[in-house]
């Protein structure tokens, strides 16, 4: 379901998921009215803005983090044009304890229709997706500060393209490494964030740890 109060680009949303066989069970353009829909509709997703009515502050986000409150299952994707790591941050420690994916998008840097729609698919089944540009801006933060300090340059590339949302095979070509080397260097960084094989959801909880640097 989609939460987003600009008509145009709400209506445009709805058209494209349903050109690519995506069914929009609700949309909304109020933050109340994002809760009410949820709980009437359960829907896979929802794809929020985050200022909305009725304060047009972070009203949508917060909406959002409510719901994943009480559905942990619930995918998330934030879709804004609000670099805020503070909002990313926050969305991201609201999954601790949920299952479903998160992403956090910035509208304006979206450069296709694939590239949204694998944003979507991934965060619908579990995924971690943050716009590049909020990653850059907590490296550029926090690039010193433990645990974030603790990792090689190569981990810190590694782990910066697993919070944009990219699997092994996507880091081994952004990288130009083998298969082996990007797994050698997750596991490393699983290391020494303390995340052991019992953690589940590891590469979420990697990514929260980078967040919070």
């Amino acid at each position: 379901m989609l939460a987003e109060d600009a008509v145009l680009l709400r209506e445009g949303l709805i058209e494209l998921l349903e050109r690519f066989g995506h069914t929009t069970v609700a949309a909304v353009g109020d933050s109340r009215d994002l809760i009410t829909a949820v709980e009437e509709h359960r829907p896979d997703i929802v794809v929020t803005d985050v200022r909305m009515p009725p304060d047009f502050n972070d009203d949508g986000l917060r909406s959002a983090m409510e719901l994943r409150g009480r559905y942990p299952e619930l995918a998330v994707l934030v879709l804004t044009q609000y670099a805020a790591t503070a909002y990313a941050c926050e969305l991201l420690q609201s999954g601790e304890h949920s299952h479903g994916g998160l992403g956090y998008l910035l509208k304006d840097r979206i450069g296709g229709v694939a590239e949204f729609l694998a944003a979507v698919e991934c965060v619908a089944t579990g995924g971690t997706v943050i716009d590049q540009e909020v990653v850059c801006q907590l490296l550029r933060r926090g690039q010193m500060n433990e645990p974030l300090g603790r990792l090689t340059p190569r981990e810190r590339e590694v782990l910066g393209l697993m919070a944009e949302g990219k699997t092994n095979a996507a880091i081994a070509a952004a990288l130009n490494v083998s298969h082996p080397t990007v797994a050698k260097n997750i596991g490393s960084i699983f290391m020494k964030f303390g995340l052991s094989e019992d953690d589940g959801h590891r590469r979420v909880l990697a990514v929260l740890t980078y967040l919070r640097s």
